[in-house]
């Protein structure tokens, strides 16, 4: 039986490989176990803290740590057999590499939990002078992460033996054609970069650019997706929406109406004061129009009719869709009241006997 296990396999006793394969088989064990410990202990001491950074940390670090654990396996196990000196550095230079990777792997969700949980509350408060713009939130994310995976990746590769200097010079050259070829991604990221710091709407505004009308559904790098009012997704370039006029009608303090009525033109002066007096009086009847703001006025003289001018404006927190149904209501009710004649387009034709 001894000598079953000292038979030489690829340059190697078959009970080093047996201790070798017994190594990684540990670690997938032990990663079992710290997977459940993590889960049924760990997790549900740090639920009762205060603090939430405990919890986050417990969290980002379970999947490293696994990786990190079979990796480190894996080196013990490749050092313990003789697999000559090519495959020796291969496997150094895959640890170290997969190793820092790893790390960067961690910091890129340390740094994700910790944005979700201090920085994108704040993006939900109401008071609009002490909220962080939830599009801000989410492009700082993704730009931290895409800065934490530029640097690992760096890193790896200079730990790997990769001239990184001499690299990025090599890549200086096809790295203008490159930029010649993405100037639209360019520009795309850029017009991001505007919006993040300009801040000409948030997360769930209705805006209006160009031809789209609809809520702001998510600020990208590339595109700002918007959802318009028959609940389709359209997809923006940054560029065009920081080259054109847009329009927040999400911000407005009010919604302005501007009304046209016509009477008929046999409706005396008096009746006509009464008419007007009637509309500056529609704030008392419906509490969503701004008493201060309304204005009526006589201001000409139609073809088919009287023309009255009614300006009113909606208060923000209003229904914009039902306040004008209200008002309207009421003005054809009081108007009726009254006895006020709307008018319609008419025509007189006057025929001429010629006998």
């Amino acid at each position: 039986m001894l000598l079953f296990f000292e038979r030489i396999i690829l340059g190697n006793r078959l009970s080093d490989w047996g201790i070798s394969l017994l190594i990684i088989v540990g670690a997938f064990l032990l990663n079992k176990g710290i997977s459940l410990l993590n889960k049924n202990v760990i997790q549900k001491i740090t639920a009762k803290s205060k603090n939430r950074l405990d919890d986050l940390l417990v969290k980002t670090l379970e999947a490293p740590i696994l990786l990190g654990i079979a990796l480190i396996a894996v080196w013990v196990a490749a050092r313990r057999l003789d697999l000559g000196t090519q495959v020796d550095q291969g496997f150094y230079r895959a640890y170290q590499i997969l190793t820092v990777l790893n790390i960067t792997w961690f910091l890129v969700k340390l740094t994700g939990a910790l944005i979700n949980e201090y920085l994108l509350p704040h993006s939900k408060e109401e008071e609009d002078n002490k909220r962080l713009d939830e599009s801000m939130v989410r492009i700082l994310r993704r730009i931290s992460v895409g800065i934490i995976w530029a640097i690992g990746i760096v890193m790896a590769l200079n730990n790997a033996g990769v001239n990184v200097g001499a690299l990025l010079a090599s890549l200086g050259i096809g790295g203008l054609a490159v930029a010649l070829a993405a100037q639209d991604t360019l520009k795309n990221f850029l017009g991001g970069l505007t919006i993040f710091m300009d801040r000409p709407f948030r997360i769930g505004d209705r805006i209006v650019t160009g031809a789209y009308d609809g809520f702001v559904e998510d600020v990208g790098i590339r595109s700002t997706r918007i959802r318009n009012f028959d609940r389709r997704i359209i997809s923006i370039p940054n560029y065009k929406i920081v080259d054109a006029a847009i329009e927040n009608i999400s911000i407005e303090p009010m919604r302005r109406v501007v009304l046209k009525i016509g009477l008929t033109y046999n409706t005396p002066p008096e009746k006509m004061k009464e008419a007007i007096t009637i509309l500056k009086n529609i704030p008392q009847k419906v509490d969503e129009v701004f008493p201060d703001e309304i204005y009526a006025y006589f201001t000409d003289f139609s073809d088919s009719a009287l023309t009255i001018t009614f300006i009113y404006f909606i208060k923000k927190e209003a229904n914009v869709m039902e306040t004008p149904s209200k008002v309207n209501m009421n003005i054809l009710e009081d108007f009726n009241a009254a006895g006020l004649n709307f008018a319609f387009p008419t025509r007189t034709v006057y025929i001429e006997n010629q006998n």
